[in-house]
């Protein structure tokens, strides 16, 4: 049996098996709270919460529940290696113990996997901690106990990682403000947001809400257990590890104090997740709010605003979630942003290589689960056009995987004669030296569109007539 970090096996991990390296970031900030004071500054009133809750975490039905969703999840494995299938056993075997280091707050989390996700950005990344499977069901655990504490404090507008709230519902609500005459936006970005959380103000605001202490002190644990990147261990004396099922949830913690802070001043917002707008009607009623809302931002709330990255823009000008605005007739409307377009266009290429030695059944069902997830999420938008021409462009990459295969003279003859064409013809196209990509043109007269359907390739336009929603 694998073994996960807790009691003296899993605090071995941290001392012997990785080499000690410097702080990922410099220690909290001037000015924050401490614990003390923390506990004292109570906004909600949760009743007989205290003492309560790590019990209702620790139920045997919330852990079941738990641990079926980090199975769905599935994912990959922690600093320990466990997979998620090989969990169960490791519970079974070891689940009191475990139950009773958490009660006693002797429980000490792994260290996560860091692992690096590339951005849009040419040359950049987005760090992610993976928890070990152990962890990630605990913190799943405590995230569906806390999820309805919280999530009748949160703002109307915030709408990332919420249940039935998705980023179309903000989308539409983004409409309906610049339908409402606020078309200048304060496009927020939050510079490195998890990386960059003051744990002490985070714990602060847990706190507020959170009377039992063992809880607190057990999610504060999860932010100072720390990662291991490339085999060297670094402290996190800073920032939440992007990546557990705790993560959405504390980030939607934090940012609900500027979410609220943003009420009071009577602005209008849409956030999802930390990709904020702020809603104006002119120019410089923007610019003024950006201006007063950083000081808040960066001294209160101890994070970063991305100077370079955060601008004051036309709603035509703003990239959200993938999605552009545009105005017709008065109505704001969506279309797919250039960027996301590229992005596309980028995966098909990626999906239609002819040197990925795929079969043509699995490229096409490859295919078919990228369409119509790729369509579903820009259902919003018009973009018939677009796709009646990015179709094109598809099936001359499906018939130039196609005639690639038929590589020879005496094969393409064949494939080609099955389809009715004079002698004449098939033995013309059949002796073609034209490069892959020219051919594939001439292969109209043979794949024909209705043709490709039948082996399995679904039309982006089609697909699309069928979801939108506009």
């Amino acid at each position: 049996m694998k073994a996960t970090g807790h009691g003296e096996e899993g605090r071995k991990l941290q001392n012997e098996g990785y080499p000690q390296k410097v702080p990922v970031e410099p220690g909290g900030y001037a000015g924050a709270p401490d614990r003390g004071k923390m506990a004292e500054n109570n906004a909600a009133d949760t009743g007989n919460q205290a003492g309560n809750l790590m019990e209702k975490i620790l139920n045997r039905n919330n852990l079941n529940m738990a641990y079926k969703r980090v199975k769905a999840n599935k994912g990959a494995g922690g600093v320990d290696r466990m997979q998620v299938d090989e969990v169960l056993p490791y519970l079974k075997q070891h689940g009191e113990e475990l139950l009773q280091q958490i009660r006693e707050g002797k429980y000490k989390p792994n260290p996560v996997r860091r692992v690096e996700i590339p951005k849009e950005e040419k040359g950049k990344v987005r760090k992610l901690g993976i928890p070990t499977v152990v962890d990630r069901v605990i913190q799943q655990a405590i995230m569906q106990e806390l999820s309805p504490l919280f999530e009748v404090q949160f703002h109307e507008q915030s709408y990332g990682f919420r249940p039935h709230r998705s980023a179309h519902d903000a989308l539409k609500q983004c409409q309906q403000n610049v339908n409402d005459g606020y078309v200048y936006v304060v496009d927020m970005d939050l510079e490195k947001f998890f990386d960059t959380v003051s744990q002490s103000k985070l714990t602060e605001v847990l706190s507020r809400t959170i009377k039992d202490g063992s809880v607190v002190s057990l999610i504060h644990k999860y932010q100072k257990a720390g990662v291991v990147e490339s085999g060297m261990f670094a402290r996190t004396d800073i920032g939440v590890a992007q990546g557990g099922p705790l993560s959405p949830l504390l980030s939607n913690i934090m940012l609900n104090e500027l979410d609220w802070e943003l009420e009071r001043r009577g602005h209008r917002i849409v956030r999802y997740a930390d990709d904020l707008m702020i809603f104006c009607k002119s120019k410089r009623a923007a610019e003024r709010t950006l201006a007063n809302i950083i000081p808040y931002i960066e001294g209160k709330l101890f994070l970063k605003v991305n100077r370079d990255k955060t601008a004051v823009a036309h709603i035509s000008k703003v990239k959200f979630l993938g999605y552009g605005f545009y105005q017709y007739k008065g109505k704001c409307r969506l279309r797919v942003h250039p960027k996301s377009v590229k992005k596309m266009k980028d995966k098909i290429r990626a999906l239609t290589s002819r040197n990925s030695g795929w079969s043509n059944e699995f490229r096409a069902a490859r295919l078919a689960q990228f369409i119509r997830g790729w369509v579903n999420y820009f259902k919003l938008t018009d973009m018939k056009t677009l796709l009646k021409e990015t179709d094109e462009w598809l099936r001359r990459k499906i018939r130039a995987i196609y005639w690639k295969q038929w590589k020879r003279v005496k094969t393409r003859y064949r494939m080609i004669k099955k389809y009715g064409l004079p002698e004449w013809k098939v033995h013309e196209m059949a002796n073609c030296r034209k490069g892959i990509w020219r051919a594939a043109k001439m292969l109209n007269s043979v794949l024909t569109n209705k043709e490709i359907a039948s082996l399995g390739y679904m039309s982006m336009a089609d697909y699309y007539l069928k979801a939108r929603v506009n």
